[in-house]
């Protein structure tokens, strides 16, 4: 669905000539439709898009935490995070 209010309609000749302001229409959020023999054929819009919707739970099932993930090291992995030397 096109809000009006943010619309506007242009010839092909009169988008050509006036580019680079409707560029920056489009980039502050305006809508422009260019027309060829006052029928629709291309949309410049803004390359903003709107962030994507968060969904908590939605990799519910996916994912799998171990009950031990936050016991220590062993002795000969945190040695490697250490380069040998103690912590």
């Amino acid at each position: 669905m096109i809000d009006n209010h943010m619309t506007k309609t242009l010839n092909l000749y009169e988008a050509k000539t006036r580019l680079s302001q409707l560029v920056e229409e489009a980039a502050a959020g305006e809508e422009i439709v260019i027309a060829k023999a006052g029928v629709p054929r291309a949309r410049l819009v803004s390359l903003r898009r709107k962030k994507p919707t968060r969904r908590p739970g939605r990799a519910r099932g996916r994912i799998w935490i171990a009950e031990d993930f936050d016991s220590p090291l062993p002795p000969k992995v945190l040695a490697a995070f250490w380069g040998g030397r103690k912590p």
